[in-house]
């Protein structure tokens, strides 16, 4: 079992419109939400943290813990990814060798961006917990 974590990073637009970080990897050319592999010794949440900053250059705060999911990767073998609701604390994206673009997408029309529908599911977690005000 591949074990991983990421997070949802998501904020509030100025016009009150819940909006999902996507991160465009051009190596497998998907939309997702930004996910990677643990290191030895790491727990999940250290990880989930580390490799959204790593993605998306953006330093987070971890919120809620979300479901977790689990699934076979490209090459067949069981994943599971643990996720967090995430706020950014602070930073700014740069391209780099996983990531060549972010997207800030309203969370009502996440399925529409993402290749991987499963990745929706704790997208709905996060529109059901946050208060728009």
């Amino acid at each position: 079992m591949i074990e991983a974590a990421g997070g949802v990073v998501w904020r509030i637009s100025a016009k009150g419109i819940l909006k999902v970080l996507l991160v465009h990897r051009s190596s497998y050319d998907d939309w997702s939400l930004p996910k990677g592999k643990l290191e030895p010794g790491e727990g999940h949440q250290a990880a989930a943290l580390r490799e959204v900053e790593e993605e998306t250059g953006l330093r987070c705060r971890a919120l809620e813990e979300l479901s977790t999911l689990r699934y076979r990767d490209r090459k067949g073998r069981d994943k599971q990814v643990r996720y967090w609701s995430m706020e950014v604390v602070e930073g700014e994206f740069t391209p780099n060798h996983e990531v060549d673009e972010t997207r800030w997408v309203p969370a009502a029309r996440v399925r529409e961006w993402l290749t991987y529908p499963r990745d929706a599911e704790v997208v709905d977690e996060v529109v059901r917990s946050v208060r728009v005000p």
